[in-house]
Parts: structure tokens; sequence; C-alpha cells
């Protein structure tokens, strides 16, 4: 149904014709659109102004997935839909309702919303929020900013509720959403909740409105007996009050909530009584009923006739369509329901009438009934629904009497739906039922009509004026600034109104003197706690006029809100004398707040203990809502809390032994607290409100086999895997048992005993919509994946009892599927899942990988590369598309280094990347890439494994570093100059570079060189020379171009943290005493010293947010020996006031931010990874901070053309020192021919030539070193030949063109065959006349035969190849070098010298 014209409606199939009726029905038209309507979200969206104007979402299906797009009218389907933009995931008018109002005409009939995947990311993470004011027609869009001075992604979804368009958001590391409203399409604001409450994805419900406020309920229980919230917010939606709690609400995210329709502020609701018992022992919810008639300020039990309490049956129990309660039949309200102290079941139930909008209530019908309303409320229909019936009951006065209607032809049935025109305007009723108490059930479609009753039409003597509030004395009462009034039927009149044109009732109402009611709390400012004033929040700044307070002092004022204003859409009257809205004079100080200090702020806490056991940061992300920066610390002493980064703690379980903190992987806001037995502790709010819960099993703990205790689900964070100790009394001693919850811990179901490691594996995320298949098995899913190693016997033997990899995606419910045996172990990265076993008959150790987690290729190792299975292996990365394998060559302690060797991109075919790297004894490598940019990692490579003397050398280590994912590495330069503005050395890299000590050497694993947020930026502790020296002895280095040049930093080994997105770095001495940090600015060029301590203390750390965007840093201080434990915060905000302004639009030298180009150092083109890529970095002369975190990648501004930099060396092909690939001897090229195999859809593929692309360079043309001679795919002959044969343009070409050039040189010959007689002589006539015709037309005839015959052979020569070629038995032929020209290998005619003459040697020269 046309939401805003009544007498149009839709009819949306499963094809691409669809129906549309613009007169109630009585005609229909076929429509066509290009693609289906999608099946993700509503296919039509109207325009709440213009009828005609209709967005069409649709879906393209073509392919095995389907990819989303959107369509539109503006002619109401009368041509076909034009397409609006491709890559949507839903798009609104902005004028969606009646009510919305960009404020500008134009705009108001044009703008259109949508949710658009992001720039450079298809993932949902990335989604962006798009506006157009041209039908998205050459590229005119804008993102809005949803922050100030910053745009956001990560869009969900997006609504217009009465004057609000409401978005929402999401990031990674929570399920908390951010709700974004505006009025106006342009001015945005964060919907703002109490601190007690946030918003969770799926469990928020945005319920009816109104037209001055939003009305949201989340969910603050557990998912399987939820509960909620009713939130309201102010006139502009940017501040939520809590209504009333414990809303009753189901597992589909309906509440039972309804605003009685017409009539203001009138509001009905379920909530459940026994909450405390719900939440507590999950016991059976006891439902009452609840009715408000102030907007929810205060609410009232429903009360019947007898006075006795009344509880109806509500959204979340529907027994009919449309709406529960009441229609547009103003005041007139109907449910079924049952007196008492709660809600019995719906079979006990009566049906119950109100004709006062819910004052008073009577029992009409004993029993369930399905109701309607009619005529405006002067009919009520009502049909029982319990088991079969066969009357029909209606009542003509507000039902105190009802009259019954048999049903035809002596039916018996059960009513399915009873329903009638949305307005409840008509005298026309349909019910649907079925028999189905007979075997072969029968459906009915009864139509009721009231109009042939004879009843006369109403007249204005048979109305009444109904008011829809009045007080004791029946008087009407106000709301929202006005009395509410509407002329209805009196109920004993004996007409009908029957209104023919659909119309709402008309509301009668009258403007009210202004009180307190009619105001609310004023932009940013909320209601103190006896809501008797109004106050802006901690830390929200007040608006200053424009103008004011630019210089001031503590008295200087300004004229600012009172905090008070009138509600937008009040009609009240103002009254003389002072308003609450009056401006007030506040203070300059107040509103704009002391200027920053300048200074570094440092807060030093003492602790009790001997160490420090952990540190746990639980971060909020860019959804989150509050403004902590949360850190839980376990000591030997207990465990504590701090939400203000370390300045002040807490303790917290203080009773508890706690074991282990551990954070879930994927929800930053969750944390658990492990003990040594069943209880287990958690909190979903970082770290407030603990519970405590049992787990099935005490924790695995045993040292010698190490396991996770719990695995996370990336997803579903209540889906959470147990590894527990079983049968620790039994004679063999624990074995280790993995359990699983869906529910965080409520039920668990046994997965597997005497396990290893269980995981759920990740589900690569599609970047296309995916239509279920109707048989899918409802027990199974590939969310529900979990892999198991397994013992083959029951039994903690580890000797002749290995293990095997099992795997289920129905919680082992059916016997698992078994993948592999002998196992060593499995490991699962970003992209891959590597699985390692062992070959006892060869001693070896074989890898499989698999990209989906289902299906697994052997692994192929570079020629002569064997594995004993003696040797260890270290996954290291596989974030670029190819995975990076450190397998161990040497493991003498000390003495241990190993190989890299990186896969294609599917893992399947691997090639050395780099040998003789350094590993250590427990599998650490000296390899790390760089966060943020593409394919730069560094390494430490053992350089003497060569010497005989090895074993007294040690090893000695040189840093490499690559710019295109390892395919080519080399040594660091060295900085310029030392601190002394001095050369290091000279020479080649060879002998003088700069090194790094590598990831194992340190001794907090979590650090890095580099962060995600502080792109380009680097910091290592080395020295510059032939090798790496002891570190004691080096100096700290930092790069700001991704690793390309390096300066001197600070002389002495320190330890390093990033702040506010890299534009503060901080620097700590490393191992020795000190009283002082370091800090930059500017990117390491001048360093400033902070004295934080009188004494010197021992620094063992350095840690702030994992996102490296917070301005305070935390410094860790113990005793050399224990104890003496200080933690010391560092707090940089005072050094900036204002945060940096991103124009995404315009970055311009003026700006606060200029555009960093990444660049590999053997190109001179600003190309890395096949494209010049352009990052947002704030200039360093800049006074403001970064503050949210910004979107770091601009643009990728062109591919670039493929150069040798764009490929390694292929699978049995090694590098050699000039750089070229050359295949190892003795051994056979890749079977490229392969490919075909993993993607069907090939339509070919290259002979080798020892190249292939690095996986993730986005390269075009240029020097494609993979490109060779072409084959075709099986199966694929024909495409093949379709792609690389001639056309038949070609074809006509092949055979025109010689006949012309033919006949062209015959012309040529005869107008010039004079000449071929030998010389003319000056004054002497030729003996022949070439024009004479016994001469001319033969030599014509003559000169053209010999030409065609001349190109005849390269004619002939032509068509058979293109007909060989057609039927797929040519050969494709590519000449990619002179040579193959040269050779022509019968493409070409071989023109003799000599021959040259048959065209005729014209010479200028005459004697």
């Amino acid at each position: 149904m046309h939401p805003y014209d009544k007498k149009r409606a839709y009819i949306i199939t499963n094809t691409k014709t669809h129906y549309k009726t613009d007169d109630r029905g009585k005609t229909w038209e076929e429509f066509s659109a290009d693609n289906l309507a999608t099946l993700f979200r509503e296919p039509l969206t109207f325009h709440g102004g213009d009828p005609d104007r209709i967005i069409f979402n649709a879906m393209d299906c073509s392919g095995i997935f389907c990819e989303e797009l959107t369509m539109y009218t503006t002619d109401g389907f009368s041509k076909k839909a034009k397409l609006l933009r491709l890559d949507t995931s839903g798009c609104h008018w902005a004028v969606s309702t009646e009510l919305f109002d960009t404020g500008n005409r134009d705009l108001n009939a044009d703008r259109i919303l949508c949710v658009v995947k992001g720039r450079f990311s298809p993932w949902r993470k990335d989604y962006r929020l798009l506006i157009s004011d041209e039908f998205f027609q050459n590229d005119q869009e804008f993102e809005p900013e949803l922050e100030p001075g910053r745009t956001v992604k990560g869009i969900v979804n997006m609504a217009v509720v009465t004057k609000y368009l409401i978005v929402a958001t999401s990031a990674e590391g929570t399920d908390e959403m951010a709700l974004y409203v505006s009025d106006d399409t342009l001015k945005w604001h964060r919907a703002v909740f109490p601190h007690d409450h946030k918003l969770v994805e799926e469990a928020y419900t945005v319920l009816e409105g109104t037209n001055y406020s939003i009305q949201v309920d989340v969910m603050t229980s557990r998912p399987n007996q939820p509960m909620g919230v009713y939130f309201s917010s102010n006139s502009n939606g940017t501040y939520f009050t809590r209504k009333i709690e414990h809303m009753n609400r189901n597992t589909y995210g309906l509440v039972d909530f309804e605003k009685i329709y017409g009539i203001q502020g009138v509001v009905l609701v379920n909530i459940v009584d026994n909450w405390e018992e719900v939440e507590k022992s999950g016991a059976e919810k006891k439902i009452v009923s609840k009715i408000s008639f102030d907007d929810g300020r205060t609410f009232h039990s429903l009360k019947d006739n007898k006075d006795e309490d009344l509880h109806v049956h509500s959204v979340t129990d529907l027994s009919n369509s449309g709406r529960v309660f009441s229609s547009p039949a103003p005041g007139m309200v109907m449910a079924v329901g049952n007196t008492g102290k709660t809600l019995k079941g719906y079979e006990d139930g009566n049906l119950y009438v109100s004709d006062d909008a819910g004052v008073t209530w009577r029992q009409a019908l004993k029993g369930p009934h399905k109701y309607e309303f009619g005529d405006q409320g002067s009919i009520l229909v009502a049909v029982k629904d319990a088991g079969l019936t066969d009357e029909i009951k209606y009542s003509l006065d507000h039902g105190n009497k009802w009259h019954d209607v048999d049903i035809p032809n002596g039916l018996k049935v059960k009513p399915v739906q009873l329903t009638t025109t949305l307005d409840s305007t008509s005298l026309k009723f349909l019910l649907e039922a079925v028999d189905d108490a007979k075997p072969n059930a029968n459906g009915y479609i009864i139509a009721i009509d009231f109009d042939d009753m004879h009843e006369r039409q109403c007249e204005d003597d048979d109305l009444v004026l109904w008011h829809a509030r009045v007080d004791k004395d029946d008087k009407p009462t106000c709301f929202m600034g006005h009395t509410q009034s509407y002329r209805r039927r009196k109920k004993d009149a004996d007409c009908f109104i029957k209104e023919k044109n659909f119309k709402d009732p008309q509301v009668v109402s009258e403007p009210c003197d202004c009180t307190a009611l009619d105001f609310e709390c004023d932009y940013n400012f909320v209601r103190t706690e006896d809501r008797e004033n109004c106050e802006l929040p901690v830390g929200v700044p007040m608006l200053v006029p424009d103008g004011a307070c630019k210089s001031f002092d503590k008295d200087t004022t300004f004229k600012g809100s009172s905090g008070w204003r009138k509600i937008p859409g009040n009609d009240c009257k103002q009254t003389s004398g002072p308003q609450k809205d009056d401006p007030v004079d506040r203070h300059c100080v107040d509103a704009v707040g002391q200027p920053s200090s300048g200074n570094v702020e440092v807060k030093i806490t003492l602790h009790k203990g001997q160490h420090f056991i952990s540190k746990t940061y639980l971060e909020r992300t860019e959804s989150s809502s509050g403004s902590d920066e949360t850190i839980l610390m376990r000591t030997d002493r207990g465990v504590f809390m701090s939400t203000d980064h370390g300045k002040s703690f807490d303790s917290i379980l203080e009773d508890a032994d706690i074991q282990e903190i551990v954070p879930h992987p994927y929800f930053n806001d969750m944390v658990f607290f492990l003990t040594s037995t069943r209880t287990v502790y958690y909190s979903t709010e970082r770290g407030k409100n603990i519970r405590e819960v049992k787990a099935p099993l005490p924790p695995w703990t045993d040292p010698h086999y190490p396991l996770p205790r719990m695995g996370f689900h990336p997803k579903n964070k209540d889906w959470i895997i147990w590894t527990g100790a079983a049968n620790c009394d039994a004679q063999g001693g624990c074995h280790a048992e993995a359990s699983v919850t869906t529910d965080r811990f409520d039920n668990w179901k046994t997965l597997q005993r005497f396990v290893g490691r269980c995981e759920f594996i990740k589900e690569s995320e599609s970047i296309f919509q995916q239509i279920p298949p109707e048989d899918q098995d409802p027990d199974k899913g590939r969310d529900k994946l979990i892999y198991c190693e397994v013992r083959e016997r029951e039994s903690n033997e580890r000797e002749n009892n290995p293990l095997k990899l099992v795997s289920s995606d129905d919680f082992f419910t059916e016997p698992p599927t078994e993948h592999f045996t002998n196992v060593v172990t499995f490991a699962t990265m970003s992209e891959f899942m590597i699985v390692a076993t062992k070959d006892d008959d060869h001693q070896t150790m074989n890898f499989s990988a698999s990209a989906d987690g289902i299906d697994f290729a052997y692994a192929k190792f570079p020629y002569g590369f064997v594995v004993p299975h003696q040797m260890g292996y270290t996954v290291l990365d596989s974030s670029t598309h190819s995975v990076f394998i450190l397998v161990l060559v040497n493991k003498e302690e000390g003495y241990e280094y190993g190989s890299i060797i990186k896969s294609n991109s599917n893992g399947t075919f691997y090639t050395m990347a780099l040998e003789n790297v350094d590993t250590d004894r427990i599998g650490y490598v000296d390899f790390e890439k760089m966060f943020g940019i593409e394919g730069v990692a560094m390494v430490n490579v053992v350089a003497n494994t060569w010497s005989k003397n090895f074993d007294n050398e040690g090893k000695m280590l040189k840093t490499m570093i690559t710019h295109n994912d390892g395919a080519e590495w080399d040594y660091l330069p060295p900085p310029k100059a030392n601190k002394d503005g001095k050369r290091y050395c000279s020479g080649s890299l060879d002998k003088c570079a700069l090194h790094i000590h590598g990831y194992t050497e340190r001794a907090d694993k979590t650090h890095t060189y580099s962060s995600t947020s502080a792109i380009g930026l680097m910091l290592g502790t080395g020295n510059v020379g032939e090798y790496l020296d002891r570190k004691k002895a080096g100096d700290t280095f930092m790069t700001a171009d991704g690793g390309i040049t390096w300066k001197f930093a600070k002389e002495g080994k320190y330890m390093w943290e990033f702040g506010d997105q890299g534009s503060i770095v901080v620097l700590v001495k490393d191992g020795s005493p000190t009283n002082e940090v370091l800090y930059t600015l500017d990117e390491g060029d001048t360093w400033l010293p902070k004295k934080f301590s009188d004494e010197e203390i021992r620094i063992i750390d350095i840690t702030t947010v994992p996102s490296d965007n917070s301005r305070n840093f935390l410094l860790w201080s113990s005793g050399v020996n224990g104890g003496d434990l200080k933690t010391i915060n560092l707090d940089f905000t005072g050094l900036a006031e204002e945060q940096c302004k991103l124009n995404q639009n315009n970055i311009d030298d003026a700006g606060d931010y200029y555009l960093w180009q990444p660049k590999h150092p053997k190109l001179t083109d600003d190309c890395l990874f096949g494209h010049v890529s352009q990052y947002y970095r704030k200039r360093t002369d800049r006074k403001c901070y970064n503050g949210r975190m910004i979107p770091h990648l601009h643009d990728i501004e062109r591919n670039c053309s493929c150069t040798r930099q764009d490929y390694e060396c292929d699978w049995n092909y090694e590098r050699q020192k000039d750089g070229t690939c050359k295949l190892v001897k003795d051994m056979p090229p890749p079977d490229h021919s392969l490919f075909c195999k993993e993607d069907t859809s090939r339509i070919e593929y290259y002979v080798p030539t020892g190249y292939r692309r690095i996986g993730g360079t986005t390269c075009q043309g240029g020097n494609e070193f993979d490109k060779s001679e072409a084959k075709p795919c099986p199966g694929h002959g024909d495409e093949f030949n379709k792609k690389h044969g001639p056309s038949g343009w070609g074809i006509f070409f092949a055979i025109t063109i010689p006949i012309i050039v033919a006949t062209g040189v015959g012309y040529w010959v005869w107008k010039n065959w004079a000449s071929k007689f030998g010389q003319i002589r000056l004054g002497e006539q030729s003996s022949f006349d070439g024009e004479a015709p016994y001469i001319k037309y033969p030599v014509l005839v003559i000169s053209g035969i010999v030409a065609v015959a001349q190109a005849f052979p390269l004619l002939l020569a032509s068509l058979w190849r293109s007909t060989m070629n057609l039927i797929g038995q040519g050969r494709s032929r590519r000449f990619t070098t002179r040579d193959s020209f040269a050779r022509g290998r019968g493409d070409y005619a071989i023109v003799d010298e000599d021959e040259g003459e048959l065209l005729g040697d014209e010479s200028d020269e005459e004697v």
C-alpha cells in the first residue's frame, strides 16, 4: 500500500514484472524493471510529498551472488524505472514522511540518501552514507559529517520516523551502535542515552514516534528472556530520557508498545512484573499492562468498570494484522486480556472495549476474539478466536450490545485474519479463515458488508464533540499546548458516517496558556534527577553566540540559554512576565573553559604487591558511548580497574581468586575473569556490572599441554567454547573436554572429549548478498563451523595416539567430518587456515591450506625444500592475500634460524621468500609487517650461516626490508647524520647499513615498530654498521616515510608509544633508571623532555590504548627485585585544545592535514603495490589534535603500469643475483592449467614465464612479466576463441583490403607502365603509346593479375587461420620480441630485395 496515497497499491513479484493500481484495485497495470526486487529490505520507499516519486530497491542475481542496486521513478512507474546507483544497501527520499522538511523546496523534491559500500572496501564496516540532489548522476554526491568535522563509516541502517532521519552505525570490536539524528539531512548529532544504557546491535527497537520526539526501546537483559527500557527523546532527538523499565519484548525485537491512534500522549505498554526473578533464575515472565496519558511521564494500571486491574495481549502476541488496539476511529480501543494480578494465556482472555482512549474499559465478549473497527468506530466487528465458529458478532453502540450473524452455508471455520481498510472508515470487512477440522483443510475469504443495513447517513445532530482528555468536571484539558477533540457519532445514533473520501477524522483544538509541561531541556541540556531543572552534562560545552567570548576574563558574561525551550510544535500561548526560556547571563569561562595549559600533566599512583602480572585495555570503538579509557590490572594482590587511563585505580572482585583475565577478542566491551574452579565472572560493559556464572568444568591448566581455555565466535558474542579439565580423579588424570554455549554460560553442550584445540572458524565476509537455500537445515550452518583436534583413541596416552582434525557445522550433534590424521597443529590467520601434519613414512611435515575453512589444498613447497617433522614452523602473516611461513632450518639452541616461504593467493604454491631468517627456540621470528601500509615488512637475517666458525661467532644479524611483500629485500639505508651531525660510515649497504633489534628480543610481544593509526611511522633500536650490535650499545631511530629513509632519534635504547594517531610519539629509557620522557610533535624532527619524577626510577613498560589514538600514556615501574610498584599517567591533552579540521573534499595548504603518498624506493612514480595511494597526515606545524579516528586512506589516485616490483618468482623458480627468475635445474615449470580448476569461470591461462603477480598488486599494463602465450581453459574454448579470434568485421577487412590494395597497385602500375620500356630520350617519341587501347587494357588486366597473385597467399593464410581459430584448432600468436617478427613463422610474406622493381623504382634523375 502507498502510505500517502490511499488509492495506490503495488504487487511486487519475484520476476521483473510487477503490478500497480491507482484506483483502489479496480484496475491494475503492469510495470517492469531491469532487475529483480531485493529480498534483503523493503523493495519500495516512497516520497512523502509526491506519490509519483518512488525508489525501487533491487538486486542483480545474474552471477553466483546477488549485488544490490537502486532504481527510481518520478512518474509512478509510467515509464521504466531508471538506475539510481549501484552498490547500495537501501535508499530513501529525504522527504520520506509528510512531516520531514529539508528547508528547501527543490531539495524536498529530489534529495535522496543511500547507504553504499566503502570507496576502497566492500566490507560492511566501511559502508557510507551518501546524499545526492541529482539522482547520483555525473558523480553528484556527497558524504555528510555525522560527527563534527568527521564523516562516519560503518552505516548499518537508515530510517525516517515522522520528522526525523535516523542513521545507525557500528564499528569493529563492539556490538554497541550509535544513532545519528537529523531533521534536515545536513545538521547531525549523535543521540545520547543515559550513561547506564547503550544501544546494542539487534537489541534495540525504534518505536512509533511522535512529531516532537523519537521513541526507542533498548534491551537490557539476556537475549533468551528479553526485557527493555523505553526511552523518549527531546524534540530534536539529541537526548533520551528513561520512561519506564522492564518493557516486555520478544526475541524478534517486537515490543509491547502502542500509541493510541490520533490521541496525543496516550501510550499502552506491557512490562515484566517479576523482572528480578527473570534476570537471576530465568523464571517465566509475569506480564502486567500499563497506560500513560502524558507521553510516558507517568504510567497507570488499566482499570475495568469494576475497578480491577486489566492486562491485555499486545504486539509480542499478535493475533490479527494491523494495529493491535486502536485505529483512526477516535477514542475507540479494543483488546483481548484478563483481569487479575498478571496477564494469562491468550485462550483465557476476553474481549474488552474502551471508548475514551483507554481511561475506562468494560468486558464486551467472553473469550478471545479477532476484532476490527469500521465507519470511524460506528461499528465494531468480532469473530471468536478459540476453536471453530459459525458466527460473526458486531456492535453499533461502542460495544455495549452485540448482534450475531451466521457464516453462510453453515460453515464452521477457524479465523486467521479479520481486516478492513487501513483508515477504518469502511463498512466492508474481510474474514480469512480455514476449516482445519477436516482432513483436507479448506481456506475461505468471507466478505462482510454492512452497507446494505438501510441505515441513514449521519447528520450534524448525530455527532458529538468528544474530548480526548477531560478533568474531573469533564472539561477538556491540555497537552502540547492545546486541547484535543473530535466530532464522532453518538453511540446510540441510528446512522452511519459513510465517509467516501477516506479522510482521517479532523482534530478540533484550542490553545492553552503555557505551563512548565510545555517546556523541555534546550539543546545539549539534560534534566536533573529531580526533573526540576536542566543542566549541561559533564564535558558538554555550552553554545556561545557568534562574537561572544572572543577575549574574556573570569567575570565576562554573555546572554546564553536558560536550559529550557518550548517544545517545537507546542501550541501554548506565552503569558506576560518572565518565561522559562528567556536568555540568562552565563560566564564565558564556564562555556569556553579555561585555555589549555600547554603542559603535560603527570599523575603517579602507588600499588601494593610485588609484581604486575597482566594489564588489559578495554578500548572504546568509534560507535561506543562514553569517554572512559579502561585498564584492568592484575597484580599478586588482586585485580584493579581504572577508567581514566591509570590516573586512579579501584579494586574489584576482592573476594575472588582470579587466575586469568580474558578479554573477548572480537568485542572490546566484554571481558571474562577466570578462577581455578567452575566460577567465572564477566562484564559486557568494559568492567562494569560484573556478573557471576558457572562453567561446565574447571578450566584446563596443564602447563605441559597448554590449550586455550576459551574460544570465541567472531560475530556472535554469546557463543563461547570452553576447554575444561574432566575426570581429574580418574587413574589416567585429567583430560581436556570442549563444550559450547550459545547463550553466554546459561546452557552447555559437550563438543568433544580428549581434545587439543577447538576453534570457531571465521567465515570469510562476502561482499555480496546471498539468498539462503530453501532446504537449508536450520540446525546446521556455516556460522556453527568448529574445528577440533581430537585424539584417535579416548586416552591421554600420547604414543601411538595422534591427533586428528575434525569439524562440524551443527555443534557435533551428528558425527563430525574427519579431515586429517597425524596432525601436528593448525593455525587460523586473517585469510587462511593452515594445517600441519606428519608423514611418518618420509619423516617429513606436510602443510595444507584452506581459504574458506571447508576445502583444503595440499601445499607445494619449493624444489628441494623438505621439512623434517621434528622441525618447527611459525605461520607469520596472511593479510596480503598470501601466507608467510617460517620453517626452522637449524634448531640448535642459540643458533636458530629458518627460511620464510610465501604462498600464492590461495595458499597452495610456495616459493622461497628469504633464507636464514632469525628465530628463537620458542618460535618467535624477527619478522614484522608495517601496519597501515601494504607490502612493507622488516626482518633480521643471520648473515654468517655459511661461516666455518659459526659456532664460535654466534649469529651475526642484519636487518632487511621489503616494499613489495617479500619479492625483493634490501638493507636499511643509514641516517644521513648521527647525533653530532656527522656521517655514520661510507661504502655499500652490505658494509654500512642500519640494523634494528627485532621481535625475538622484545620483553612485551605486543609492542611493535609501527601503528595502524600512525601511517608511515616506525621506530626501532639498533645501530649503523655491517652487523647488528648488542642491544645495550644501540641507539633509537625513526622513519616517517615507511622505512625508505631513517633519522637518528636519541642516543641509547628506548621504549616508545604512539598517541593521537601518530601526532605524539613518546620515548622512555629501556632498562635504566630515569625521571623523564621525551616526546615529539613533529614526526621526530625535535624531541622535548618531560620530567615526571624528582628521583630516577626503573620503567619496565610504556602503554596506551591499542589503537594509539589516546593522548594519555601510562608508565609502569617496579623495583629490580619486585615491589615498589608504580604507574605514572602522562596526560598530553593540555598541549592542544582544538580538534583538527578535516575537509575530505578540499585538502589545501591552509588546512590541518596534507596528503602523504607511500612509494617504493626503486621507483620514481610514487607507486606501491601497483597504485598510488594518498593518506591523510596531520601537518606537524598545526597546534591541534586528531581526536576521533580519521579515515586515513584518502584516495587511490591511480593504478600504475606493471614493473618488476609487482612480480615475484613463480613456483620452482629461483631469484638470481640480477633479479631475474630462473627455473630450478631438472624441475618442471608449474602447471598453470590448475588455475582453471580453482576458478571454473576462468577462460584462459598463460604458459609459465617464471614470474607471478604479487597478491594484492593492482598494476595494469606495462611490463606484465607473467603474461605469455595464452591457452584456453578446458570447456572454455568457444569463449577463448571469441576473445582472441577475429571478429566479423575482421574477416570482412581481411578479404576486402587485399582486393582493394591489388586494384590500387594495378592501377599504379598501369599509370607508370611506359617507364619500364627504357629511358625517355630528349626529342624522341616512345615506340609505344601507353594510352593506346591495344596496350592500355591488356596491361591493366595483366598488372592486376600479378598484384592479386602476389597478395593471394597472404589472403589464403589469413583466412585459414581465421577458420581454424573459429573451430578451436588455431594457435594464438603473440609476438613479444623482435625475433618473433623476424622469424615470420608463416605469418608474413618475405619480399626479395630485387622484387622492389616490381612496384617500380622511380628516380628523379634524368639524363
